[in-house]
């Protein structure tokens, strides 16, 4: 595996001798497989366009400026994808708490309840349930780059609606452009294992992965530093809407800024598949595949539910304690709104460090049944693992919808036990399913397919396929998704 050699010209339409790419260390050669007609090797339309199905294995193309699924290498623009992905996923993040973090400024601004504040935060969670499928649909259909210029551009857009809530009485608008930013989400969540596969090599993705959900920990951290160093608990509305256009005309800024580098940086997939269980996903992905038979597939798949349990109850009560933070510190602080988001920063940076850590660490180990409760990204990858050849974007999609189902659940009731009994019986009460969510995954097994694909011995497969083939008068061999 090597870096893309940027001078690498597009493939020819014959092949290379076998015997010269065996010659060259630096270029991983992907095995001859033979396939049968009934196997269809035209990937969706999300994945690479199609080699040809020949008896003698995969191909290079046929068809100019198509890649050469025989040929595994990583692409120089990964690093670059991934972060930027990872810097307008923090933006986002950071839309989603802003008002939380200084929940009684707002209260005291607009004039609302907490509750009313609160819905400023689960309309996110809120907005994403029914959205899934759909994006999921979107990113299978018309691939990375699609989803990733939408959901920079709605971010944006609701940035700058924002700007036009500077007014007491101006509440609904910033419900809008906190809907449009909610919408936005969608199309960001699903996206770090995907990017980290199309991208990546083998030993590379859990890392990727980490760095991507990396910005949206890092928004969120921001999230509740900036905004009450920026926004001071003031009686003066009139000042007050100064402090909070600043805030907003910053990070509308930052939003168009993002827009522009996606539109310029972007791309959708490398030339050549950078890991042979991509290319062996390519292969077999077929356009005539159900979406939801995909979906009926991962529900029949026991490890995968019970990651998709606990990573919901784990996520979720972190959903509610950062939407709540704010109220449970000034209710005993009264005026501490700055150390209040520091409390806040500490609890995500934490869980970064622990995020990056973890993600290099299982590069080498693929110990994930040690990690994954911990650390948002390691559940993504998880799923991956435990559902190859599934998609990124409907494992990934469904672990999201569970962590909002329950983000929602546990906010509104810890919400109101805060309310009506303190904080201790609120934080009791997130204990208890935080302690079910780590009991559960220990009956989860560690069932690595991705893993597997990557480490099979080529060589003495087709050797026993070729042996198959000449007591069978020479019939193709069937490579199928259980072969794998």
């Amino acid at each position: 595996m090597v870096n893309e050699d940027p001078n690498l010209g597009e493939p020819s339409g014959a092949p290379e001798p076998e015997s010269v790419l065996r010659a060259d260390p630096s270029i991983s050669a992907h095995p001859s497989v033979s396939i049968h007609p009934s196997v269809s090797a035209y990937p969706s339309s999300s994945a690479h366009p199609s080699a040809g199905a020949q008896p003698s294995g995969l191909t290079h193309p046929s068809i100019p400026g198509t890649e050469d699924l025989s040929v595994i290498k990583v692409s120089k623009r990964r690093w670059a994808v991934v972060l930027l992905f990872s810097c307008y996923s923090m933006c986002n993040s950071f839309q989603w708490i802003q008002y939380g973090s200084i929940n009684n400024i707002f209260m005291s601004f607009y004039g609302v309840s907490a509750f009313a504040i609160d819905w400023l935060s689960m309309c996110y969670m809120l907005t994403y349930i029914p959205l899934l499928l759909p994006v999921a649909w979107l990113l299978e259909k018309f691939g990375l780059r699609t989803i990733a210029l939408t959901g920079s551009a709605l971010n944006c857009l609701g940035a700058w609606v924002k700007l036009g809530s500077l007014k007491p009485h101006l509440f609904p608008v910033t419900i809008l452009g906190q809907v449009i930013c909610s919408v936005a989400q969608v199309f960001i969540l699903g996206m770090p294992s995907r990017i980290a596969s199309v991208w990546f090599g083998a030993n590379e993705v859990s890392t990727a992965c980490s760095i991507a959900v990396f910005g949206n920990q890092l928004g969120i951290a921001i999230g509740f530093l900036v905004p009450p160093v920026l926004v001071p608990n003031i009686k003066d509305r009139d000042e007050l809407a100064y402090h909070i256009s600043i805030m907003f005309y910053i990070i509308g800024g930052i939003a168009t800024l993002l827009l522009i580098l996606i539109i310029i940086v972007f791309k959708e997939k490398p030339k050549h598949p950078p890991s042979r269980a991509q290319s062996l996903s390519y292969a077999l992905a077929s356009p005539d595949s159900s979406y939801l038979s995909s979906i009926v597939r991962l529900f029949k798949n026991l490890n995968f539910v019970l990651l998709v349990i606990t990573y919901g109850l784990n996520v979720g009560a972190f959903y509610a304690l950062s939407t709540l933070l704010n109220r449970m510190v000034i209710l005993h602080y009264p005026g501490e709104e700055v150390n209040a988001g520091r409390i806040g920063l500490t609890i995500v940076i934490s869980g970064m460090l622990g995020a990056m850590i973890s993600g290099i660490w299982l590069d080498r180990s693929k110990t994930y049944n040690f990690f994954m409760t911990g650390y948002l990204p390691l559940g993504f990858e998880f799923a991956v693992e435990l559902t190859y050849p599934e998609s990124e974007g409907i494992s990934s999609g469904l672990l999201n919808v569970a962590a909002q189902v329950f983000g929602i659940i546990f906010t509104v009731s810890q919400g109101q036990i805060i309310d009506n009994y303190g904080t201790m019986p609120g934080n009791i009460f997130l204990c208890v399913f935080l302690t079910l969510g780590a009991a559960l995954t220990a009956f989860i097994k560690a069932d690595l397919r991705r893993q597997k694909a990557n480490k099979e011995t080529p060589e003495n497969k087709f050797q026993e396929e070729e042996e198959e083939e000449s007591n069978t008068s020479k019939a193709p061999t069937a490579v199928s998704e259980e072969h794998l």
